[in-house]
């Protein structure tokens, strides 16, 4: 049987501030919610937009980022899997399902709100460092000009996509 692919992107802001615990093991898990948005025209032609909402999961070092950088209103892009858990409620005995996102690779975007000057514009990903993958204008500081390395000779042409 062939494999699949579990595999999903989001781009979007954080709902509230994340919460953050720790396993009897020591294991930092951070759970919170992301908003992303869907535009599309009604049937009298106007734009409407529709807020999906997503439980995101992240652990150790990413968890631990998002304890320290990502707060309400925080524009963050995520790259992960979905997994669905359940359980039975003690209360109904009824079966209960939750599906959420488990983080993979984390990038903070964007200045949210608690966020400092300082740490805007970066790129972070799970591993906590900037990644060398990033395009210019990711790094950049977001008032930053598009040519802000014309002098060291880096171009459009450059940039892989």
């Amino acid at each position: 049987m062939a494999k699949g692919v579990n595999k999903v992107f989001l781009l979007g802001n954080v709902g509230k501030d994340p919460e953050i615990r720790t396993t009897p093991g020591g294991m930092t898990v951070a759970t919170f919610s992301l908003a992303t948005a869907d535009r599309a025209k009604d049937a009298q032609g106007n734009w409407t937009d529709k807020t999906e909402w997503h439980n995101l999961v992240a652990f150790q070092r990413t968890a631990e980022i998002i304890r320290d950088y990502v707060k309400k209103g925080s524009q963050i892009f995520v790259e992960g899997k979905i997994q669905t858990r359940s359980w039975d409620d003690k209360e109904s005995g009824q079966k209960k399902y939750r599906t959420e996102i488990l983080i993979n690779e984390l990038s903070l975007l964007g200045g949210g709100s608690g966020r400092s000057e300082g740490s805007s514009g970066g790129e972070r990903s799970s591993g906590g460092y900037t990644s060398s993958r990033s395009s210019s204008s990711a790094a950049a500081p977001a008032s930053a000009p598009a040519n802000d390395y014309a002098d060291q000779g880096i171009t459009d042409e450059d940039i892989p996509f």
